[in-house]
């Protein structure tokens, strides 16, 4: 992924940023004004201290020196209060923007095609959705506005020191180009150094994910030394990054001290010599431009001011040279066409059900055609089952049908519409999918069921259990419904969290139910329940079935038996047998032999 790397800013990156704005925009102009406010503030207070060093302190005017000391408090006060709103308008505006873009991202995620996450890691998703995001927010906080007080802050300082006296300025700023050069070097040497940063913080959080997530069978095959030493090289990655980082500083700030130790320097030599000449010319009755102590106080405090933001410059810079960097990326997910293209229309107040594919051809990529010219009918309320070995193409059949992807050649109707003629969610809304790896999220039974939708009442979660039989189950828990399954439903078991699906696919209503080896990982005891279960759930409703146990599917309407993607044989149970040599009589064989079941 190309990322913002270029020397320049990218303005019209800047400008899709500046976009979120717009709601904040009197927030930003505030912001912006305090800015430039603090900027034009310091340089009061090394005005004031010269005029106290001069006019009161060396004259003994001592209420006079009272009076600019009550001066200097209160501009002390003032810019203290203006220092506190603008950082907290300038970091209230920046992560109100990524709020805002957080939500949209999360939106845009979760529209995504299935094909995208196929090749995408999740990790890399999580680091886009929030460190990347956090790095925008610094853009306000630490980067354009900063950077633009800053800018001002030392040109102002520049021009004011130039016409107190251009002489001394010049003399005392000679190190200043050798300042601006070190400054250059840094901001591309931390800039490299930042995007390393940011690119191992993604491959650390992809590492992560993926091995937290699948700790059970890093356990289970006694992986752990193997995958320490994954992980040992993966941190040791990210921590040669930043210490890369550090190290750059470490080298640059030195640098910065000992340019502004020579300023002082030069500013004390030459400033001293000239209070000298000055005294001198003063006795021959020649004064020039005299050269005073409070000149020197002052100049001393505005390199001060001047060396503390050319010395944070580079830094913020990059701060917002990385903030775009974040920012190109997240545009990049935000950008991406992998949505299933929603133009349908149709929302019917009732489906029946009536599912048709038509020489349908779809592959994953190119034409490596996992399916190849499918076609066959299913009336409503009838039962399809699909069969065949690992790969052959039968959860790639339901995946088309919820349009997670969409087919190369061929149609796919319900009720004798085309299904792009619907509308996306109007058609997930009525399939209803159960999958043998039931996923739960950390949350009550009762919110898993129902997923948070506000339309279905407790009262309809429990009537739906007792449905599926699995309301004893529920209620024998600490909590009942409120119980917490943890994430993806640790606390359950296998057997308990089919069930659960199955009462989350109940209460949905659904017109098409489509179930994907829902019974392969269960005790005999609990696919009882899940028969049952199965029984209720296909009353008045087309399904289609995926099982590797036949004995699941012997009263199915209709069984299709699918290798590498092609329909071999249909047929009812009894027809199929019936085929001497036939696929689906040898895969029967081969089960109920080997179990010693004899056959029906």
């Amino acid at each position: 992924m190309s990322e913002v790397t270029g020397k320049a800013l990218d303005w019209k990156l800047l400008g899709r940023v500046m976009h979120y704005v717009k709601p904040y925009n009197a927030t930003f102009v505030i912001s912006a004004f305090l800015t430039v406010f603090l900027a034009a503030s310091a340089l009061v207070q090394p005005i004031l201290m010269q005029l106290s060093l001069d006019k009161y302190i060396l004259k003994d005017n001592y209420s006079g020196l009272v009076f600019m000391v009550e001066l200097m408090i209160g501009q002390l006060i003032i810019q203290t209060i203006a220092q506190y709103y603008q950082t907290y308008l300038t970091n209230l505006l920046g992560q109100s923007v990524i709020k805002d873009l957080r939500i949209d991202i999360f939106n845009h995620i979760t529209s995504l095609r299935l094909k995208y996450f196929d090749r995408t890691p999740i990790g890399m998703l999580i680091t886009r959705t929030v460190s990347d995001l956090e790095t925008i927010a610094d853009i306000f906080s630490e980067g354009l506005i900063s950077i633009m007080g800053d800018l001002l802050l030392v040109i102002s300082v520049i021009v004011y020191m130039l016409i107190i006296d251009w002489k001394l300025t010049l003399i005392t700023l000679i190190p200043m180009p050798f300042l601006f050069a070190s400054t250059y070097v840094f901001k591309e040497a931390i800039k490299s150094a930042f995007q390393e940063v940011r690119t191992q913080v993604a491959h650390l959080n992809t590492f992560l994910q993926e091995h937290i997530s699948g700790i059970s069978v890093i356990q289970v095959f006694a992986r752990e030394d193997q995958e320490m030493r994954k992980f040992v090289s993966v941190n040791k990655k990210y921590r040669d990054a930043n210490i890369r980082s550090n190290w750059y500083y470490s080298i640059f700030f030195p640098v910065v001290e000992i340019l502004f130790a020579i300023c002082i320097g030069l500013l004390v030599w030459y400033g001293c010599k000239r209070i000298l000449s000055d005294q001198q010319l003063a006795a021959l009755g020649t004064p020039g431009h005299p050269v005073t102590a409070g000149v020197i106080l002052a100049f001393i405090m505005y390199l001060n001011i001047l060396f503390r933001p050319i010395r944070q410059l580079a830094d913020k810079f990059n701060t917002l040279q990385m903030g775009m960097v974040g920012a190109d990326r997240i545009f990049k997910v935000l950008d991406t066409d992998e949505v299933a293209v929603n133009t349908g229309i149709l929302k019917p107040d009732k489906l029946l059900g009536e599912i048709a594919f038509k020489h349908v051809w779809f592959a994953y990529n190119d034409e490596n055609w996992v399916l190849k010219d499918i076609s066959f009918h299913l009336e409503p309320g009838k039962t399809l089952a699909l069969v065949g070995a690992t790969g052959a193409g039968k959860s790639s059949t339901i995946n088309i049908l919820n349009r997670f992807y969409e087919i190369a050649k061929g149609s796919v109707t319900i009720d004798g519409q085309d299904i792009r003629d619907y509308d996306v969610n109007f058609l997930r809304a009525r399939i209803a999918t159960v999958i043998q790896d039931v996923f739960l999220f950390t949350d009550t039974i009762a919110n898993n069921i129902s997923l948070n939708n506000p339309e279905i009442t407790l009262e309809q979660v429990i009537a739906a259990a007792k449905d599926v039989g699995a309301h004893e189950f529920i209620e024998r828990l600490p909590g009942g419904y409120e119980y917490n399954v943890m994430e993806r439903g640790s606390t359950l078991s296998a057997g308990q969290a089919q069930l659960i699906s199955f009462i989350r696919a109940l209460v949905y209503n659904p017109t098409i139910l489509v179930l994907d080896e829902a019974t392969s990982s269960v005790d005999t005891e609990t696919e009882i329940l899940i028969q049952n279960a199965i029984t209720k759930l296909m009353q008045g409703r087309t399904a289609i079935v995926i099982a590797h146990r036949l004995s699941t599917i012997q009263n199915a309407d209709k069984i299709i038996v699918l290798d590498h993607g092609e329909i071999k044989e249909s047929g009812t149970h009894q027809e199929l047998l019936r085929i001497e040599n036939g696929y689906y009589r040898k895969l029967y064989d081969l089960q109920f032999n080997s179990a010693g079941i004899s056959r029906v």
